[in-house]
């Protein structure tokens, strides 16, 4: 299953009206928004639970106090969680205000965030 073009519609609207300059790249079989050449957040279709998830980049010392919300969950594609990053499920992104609450954390994150390394 793809993911969520509603959810992809409302990070679009929130990116454009901070103004930020951004791009999306399709990888990791979601999209991926990407800020300044670095992934800043996404989009994940998590079939285990049958969901859309927001994939957050926020490093790891928001990592420790974000776990703590609701709806944040360890970013574990294999078994092991990636630090720096989190999932929020739809619950945690519900309401405008929240899923701005999330992508602000990115955001704020993005200027330290190490770009990948170019082919």
């Amino acid at each position: 299953m793809a993911y969520s073009e509603y959810l992809a519609d409302r990070i679009r609207q929130l990116l454009n009206e901070k103004g930020v300059n951004f791009f999306e790249k399709k990888m990791m079989g979601g999209l991926c928004f990407m800020v300044n050449e670095k992934m800043c957040c996404g989009i994940h279709f998590d079939k285990k639970r049958e969901m859309d998830l927001l994939m957050a980049r926020i490093g790891e010392d928001a990592s420790g106090k974000a776990l703590e919300k609701e709806g944040c969950l360890p970013m574990d594609f294999t078994g092991r969680p990636m630090k720096g990053y989190v999932f929020i499920t739809p619950d945690g992104i519900d309401m405008e205000e929240d899923l701005d609450y999330w992508l602000q954390l990115c955001l704020d994150f993005n200027p330290m965030a190490k770009a990948s390394k170019k082919k």
